[in-house]
């Protein structure tokens, strides 16, 4: 349309003008304009209307130049000098000191009335603990940190004060809140509860009867007190009962409140007050651990838990309901049972009973894959469920967290706030805690749990789980309710099986039935089978079947195998192999077989294709997709850590929806995947362990035996094992089968990442950590200490030493005998384990004797015992007439024989004694032989041990070694030459050597003694011995409950010696920079800490340093050799120069590691395959460029992404931004396609 030009307004046009009013699109007329004006403009906007795109230029000139605000204005720089005076802004120092207001003291409360609720007046309050924040205090009271740092905390908060750490003072007991006052039960008892109108009858004559049985037991029992009874449910029921026709019914809650609150903190404070006297208290030193009766059944379950926080579609097992019920009291358990036993459920209460209450669970389990299956499985059940694993955070405001248990352990030392609203946690699978590696995280989160945490543990079945719930109670200072069943709801038959063609396949022999008898019969059937098929040429040259079978008869054992198991309708099966590659060759040999019905395959290749259809379009077509998806439609997998990990999704969904028939596993998916199967395989019960081959442990054996039969499914479930090359040994599949599984060990070890952790907090100490390990769990400090303070008090009983005088070297004296006994004793022992000593001690050996009854007598040895641990000589000693019975009157406290050796010589008649020596009972080996005829003798001296032969003569063979050995001690009367261990009995061990030489020194010293001399010295020799006995007993259990005595206390110096020296700590224990960057990084904290620190990273590339890190992550041995580029080279050999200086400086500390065993554990063989990768080649071609497997292959490059977080994170600690962002490059560069795939379970 073309454009109207109007002409200007004439005289003779109206006096018209359009007035734009504000932004809005009003407009208004304006029709009589003043004479003599311009019409007004047409806006009332001041600068005319906005225009539609501001000028750069302006924009530039007016942020840069004009406002000079965003350049620093306390630079030094010249230029920056220069600058200030064109812009003219003053320097303001003081802007640079930012104080953030202190916290108010007070707060303002209302006034109300208390019948209208009317506001009567405001009062100002004082407020306590205003000034606690993350950064000074552990207690629950601090304000809460930014949101940004709620989830995973901060490197520089305290943690929460662990439950359990605080030890009340004694002082703190004593002191007496205003509720509690000293309970008189005898007078002045109140009658009337507050608010009742009728109280108790206390008249005399009830009382008279109680008086007669008064114990403490007895007057706990009247009054209420729960918390000292560890039945109180059960007893509750009955006194509830009871009390209820005395309690007149009140309709005011006030009133009952009152006296709720009096008594309850009094309770509290009655129970500490009891613990501190542990005399008084009976029940002081019960266990923690209270193991829960199930073999009666549960009857009253619904009328104690009348509406349950969730329910099932399912009646309860006994065990079940038992756990529930605890769980409704708020108590801890351990609920150890089979795999498929339904420990589940227990954490599906606790979950819910969360909910309910508003607060937070927390679910922990070993492994990712277990960890993805449960957010799957809880998210179904609940909805409102979070994951948080090194790579994924999905919902983590969520009442219910999944979680790995290092991520709970750095969110307990970095003091996260969901720990405030932490109910419950569940550790799933506890008997991990036996795993080398990761068993000491485990025990720090036990630790490190604060109080109002209550802990739920599954595990296996455990022989020693009330042992470990034990430790757990008394470091948590709680009750922990054990609760064990050995029953399977499927019970388990084992088998043999011997076939190996069509025509033997049936050979599958009963080992082991459903009761858990060991069938002999079914091993010997089996050894026959196999015996009739050896050539009788292999039998007649004994080859005892060779432990290798070949490829091609493997095939034939499988193919027999499941061709008979799937005519039996026995699958899904299966199949634990010990080695990846056994795996893979024992699916593809399974070329021949189908086991899917079309129906099956339809479905398969659905799933498969929709799964893969999240890959981009060349790694849908990766090697082993297309080799697993034949696989798969044939009914067969492999699932091993080589697979890729969407793939093993795939395969354990299609295997938990019966489409898979036959699965070749390794171990690992009996560790937690929980997809039962009909029937399991075992292919060998040897395996590899990393150091060599051993047979299956009873624990390893029961836990992926116990895969098979699936509850409501199946009514047994079948156990293979196979024969390929023999039949096993009887022996060892009986311990398997019936051996006890492995016990809870105590992996606790120190890492300086716990080290310094405990170290930057000072409230929390690294060796009360140490302490409360489980590898400390034997110590019982409280028994020690009562036992401490019983000693202390005896000792000041005790009479003062008389040390005056002639008693003045009196201790020196008792010293000197101690430690001449302590010599001599371990020379004895040195003797008796050696050869020619057991030889010097035989029949007619003539023996110095001491003991409490006879003082160096002569004896000779009738009979030498062959039990060898407490080995017992019979003897023929010589002794005084009325001193024959062993009750000896003699005084064997003042050690008189090691300062006198004077023979015995009896004063009057000479009369004899036959007795069982121990070996300490014999001071000295003579040199002298007696010809004596044993066995007369000893008839002889039994037979007048009767009544009637009392007054007997003695045997001719007693008396002639009595006249022999008389004859001897007359002949040399002080003293007979005695073997001398060196010389004699040529014990030439350092050990012995040194003793003996330190005898005859000790032996001329005590003859320069003058207390022996004095005339009341046996009297004061015994009371020296008394004290110095309990002297020395309390010195013992002062060092066991001191730090001194713990095992890792000598390794923690030479830690904390490494930390200084690489001034990661000052001398004074403070946390340095370096210190604070190694908290942040978990696994080979000081390695990275000093690249971090030398820049070794700064000169690389984003992708040649993720490749570089990729040494942290990577432990497997790789034949092929990387190319890689020289910076690269060079990164390497400064991380490993820098390595062997971390290895030789713990060496120089004392550390038992060698400098190479800690540079072997950086393996460098995936470098080329990370840079590859980084720089964007795709992963077909990588999985060429090595021969580790791919799921290895992603598994090292997900964990890569965690190292390359934390060194972000502690370059934003050191201000290293250049390398923050390099690092974020490095990640987002591996971050891609089929290796950063989200789980199949998470969506």
């Amino acid at each position: 349309m073309d454009r109207i030009n109007v002409p200007p307004a004439g005289p003779m046009d109206l006096p018209l003008s359009l007035l734009e009013m504000g932004c809005s699109g009003k407009f208004e007329l304006i029709t009589h304009p003043v004479p003599d004006q311009a019409l007004a403009p047409h806006s009332t906007l001041p600068h005319g209307l906005p225009p539609t795109s501001l000028s750069l230029e302006t924009e530039v000139e007016k942020q840069f130049l004009r406002d000079a605000a965003w350049l620093p204005i306390h630079d030094t720089d010249f230029a920056f000098q220069k600058f200030l005076k064109v812009t003219q802004r003053k320097v303001n120092v003081h802007s640079l000191i930012k104080c953030s207001p202190s916290a108010l003291h007070s707060g303002v409360s209302v006034v109300r009335d208390p019948t209208t609720g009317m506001l009567l007046d405001f009062t100002e309050v004082l407020l306590e603990n205003t000034s606690l924040s993350a950064k000074n205090s552990l207690s629950l009271q601090r304000q809460p940190g930014p949101p940004a740092e709620s989830l995973r905390g901060s490197n520089t908060n305290y943690p929460f004060l662990p439950g359990g750490m605080e030890e009340l003072t004694l002082e703190q007991i004593k002191k007496k809140s205003e509720l509690e006052e000293d309970i008189d039960f005898e007078n002045d008892l109140l009658r009337v509860p507050p608010g009742l109108k009728v109280g108790m009858d206390f008249t005399d004559k009830e009382a008279k009867i109680a008086k007669a049985e008064v114990n403490l037991m007895s007057l706990l029992s009247t009054l209420d007190i729960a918390d000292l009874q560890p039945e109180a449910e059960e007893k509750e029921e009955g006194k509830r009962s009871e009390d209820t026709p005395k309690l007149p019914r009140t309709n005011s809650l006030e009133d009952l409140g009152v006296k709720d609150v009096v008594s309850s903190s009094s309770h509290s404070e009655k129970g500490n007050d009891e613990k501190s006297k542990p005399k008084e208290n009976p029940e002081e030193n019960k266990k923690w651990a209270i193991p829960v009766n199930i073999s009666s059944p549960c009857d009253d379950f619904y009328k104690r838990i009348p509406n349950p926080a969730f329910k099932w579609p399912f009646e309860l097992d006994v065990f079940q309901k038992q756990a529930v019920l605890r769980l409704e009291a708020h108590d801890s358990v351990f609920v150890a049972a089979h795999t498929s036993a339904g420990k589940t459920v227990v954490a599906e209460y606790a979950i819910a009973l969360s909910q309910k209450h508003m607060t937070r669970t927390i679910y922990t389990s070993p492994i990712k894959a277990l960890s993805n299956q449960k957010f799957r499985d809880f998210k179904q059940t609940f909805g409102d469920v979070g994951l948080l694993t090194g790579d994924v955070q999905l919902s983590p405001e969520s009442s219910c967290l999944i979680m790995t248990t290092e991520i709970l352990r750095s969110m307990l030392y970095n003091g996260s706030e969901v720990i405030r609203d932490l109910e419950w946690v569940i550790f799933d699978e506890v008997h991990y805690i036996n795993d080398a590696e990761r068993g000491v995280v485990w025990e720090e989160v036990l630790i490190m749990l604060p109080d109002h945490v209550s802990i739920i543990l599954l595990s296996a079945t455990v022989p020693n789980a009330l042992e470990f719930s034990d430790w757990i109670g008394r470091i948590k200072k709680k009750h922990i309710y054990v609760i064990s069943t050995m029953k399977r709801p499927v019970p388990l038959e084992h088998y043999l099986y011997t076939g190996n063609s069509t025509k033997t396949q049936k050979e599958m022999f009963l080992l082991g039935d459903a009761t858990g008898n060991f069938l002999t019969k079914g091993y010997y059937a089996a050894i026959d089978a196999k015996k009739e098929r050896t050539s009788k040429h292999a039998q007649s040259f004994g080859t005892k079947g060779t432990s290798h079978t070949t490829a091609s008869q493997d095939r034939s054992v499988w193919l027999t195998l499941l061709h008979f198991l799937s005519k039996r309708q026995q699958t899904p099966v299966v199949a634990f192999t010990f080695s990846r590659t056994r795996c893979d060759d024992n699916a593809r040999s399974l070329d021949s077989m189908d086991m899917t019905t079309s129906i099956e395959k339809a479905e398969i290749h659905s799933f498969f294709q929709k799964s893969v259809s999240r890959l981009r379009g060349a790694d849908r077509q990766l090697p082993q997709i297309l080799l697993m998806r034949d696989l798969l439609k044939r009914g067969v997998a492999v699932h091993h850590s080589g697979i890729l990990p969407i793939l093993k999704e795939v395969i354990e969904m299609l295997f938990s929806r019966g489409l898979v028939k036959v699965l070749f596993a390794t171990e690992t998916f009996a560790m937690g995947v929980n997809m039962p199967a009909r029937t399991v395989v075992f292919d060998s019960i040897r395996k590899h362990d990393g150091t060599g081959f051993r047979n299956l442990l009873p624990g390893e054996y029961i836990q992926m035996a116990g895969r098979a039969g699936r509850r409501g499914l199946d009514a047994t479930g079948t156990v293979i094992i196979l024969c390929k090359a023999g039949v096993h040994e009887m022996g060892d599949l009986h311990v398997m089968m019936l051996g006890k599984p492995t016990t809870l060990q105590s992996q606790f070890r120190l890492t300086y990442t716990m080290i310094l952790n405990l170290l930057r907090v000072e409230a929390l100490r690294v060796t009360d950590m140490m302490r409360r390990s489980f590898s400390e769990s034997h110590r019982d400090t409280q028994a020690s200490e009562s036992r401490i303070s019983q000693l202390k008090k005896t000792l000041s009983s005790m009479p003062p030493l008389d040390t005056e005088g002639q008693l003045s070297d009196m201790l020196p004296y008792y010293h000197t005998v101690t430690e001449l006994r302590t010599t001599t004793e371990a020379l004895q022992h040195a003797i008796l384990e050696s050869v020619n000593g057991l030889k010097a001690l035989s029949v007619g050996r003539v023996v110095l004797v001491n003991n409490k009854q006879h003082l160096n007598a002569l004896g000779v040895i009738l009979q030498v015992s062959n039990d060898s641990v407490n080995r017992t000589f019979t003897a023929l000693v010589i002794c005084e007439k009325g001193n024959e019975e062993s009750e000896g009157k003699g005084n064997n406290n003042s050690f008189p024989h090691l300062y006198n050796t004077a023979l015995f010589i009896p004063e009057g008649t000479c009369s004899h004694t036959v007795q069982k020596l121990k070996l300490q009972d014999i001071s000295a080996i003579t040199v002298k032989t007696l010809k004596v005829i044993p066995d007369r003798i000893i008839d002889n001296y039994n037979k007048r041990q009767q009544p009637r032969f009392r007054l007997d003569p003695p045997g001719q063979a007693i008396s002639t070694a009595t006249q022999e050995l008389l004859r001897m001690a007359e002949a040399s009367p002080s003293g007979i030459a005695a073997l001398d261990p060196v010389n004699d009995l040529q014990l030439k061990s350092v050990d012995v050597v040194e003793d003996s030489m330190r005898l005859r020194v000790l032996r001329e010293s005590l003859r320069e003694f003058n207390c022996i001399n004095s005339p009341t010295f046996a009297e004061q020799f015994a009371r020296v011995q008394d004290r110095m006995s309990v002297q020395e007993e309390l010195d013992r259990l002062l060092f066991l409950v001191s730090d001194q005595s713990l095992s890792l206390l000598p390794e923690y110096h030479q830690r904390i010696k490494v930390l200084q020296s690489l001034q990661y700590v000052e001398s004074s224990g403070a946390v340095q920079l370096k210190g604070r960057v190694a908290c942040q990084i978990s696994s080979h904290e000081l390695l990275l800490t000093e690249l971090l620190f030398e820049n070794v990273l700064s000169p690389l590339a984003p992708e040649e340093s993720a490749a570089l890190l990729s040494c942290l992550v990577f432990t497997q041995k790789t034949q092929v050799e990387p190319h890689i580029t020289n910076t690269l080279q060079e990164g390497i050999d400064r991380v490993l120069s820098v390595a062997k200086r971390i290895g030789e400086l713990q060496r120089d500390c004392e550390i038992p590691q060698t400098a190479e065993e800690f540079v072997g554990q950086f393996k460098f063989g995936l470098t080329e395959v990370v840079y590859c990768w980084a720089r964007g080649m795709p992963f077909a071609e990588i999985a060429q460029l090595t021969d580790v497997q791919e799921g290895t292959v992603v598994r090292c490059i997900q964990r890569l992404d965690e190292v390359l977080k934390e060194v972000r994170q502690a370059a934003r600690i050191v201000g290293d931004s250049v390398l923050g962002s390099k690092m974020e490059k490095a990640s987002l560069a591996i971050r891609r396609d089929i290796v950063f795939t989200a789980s199949l379970y998470t969506h």
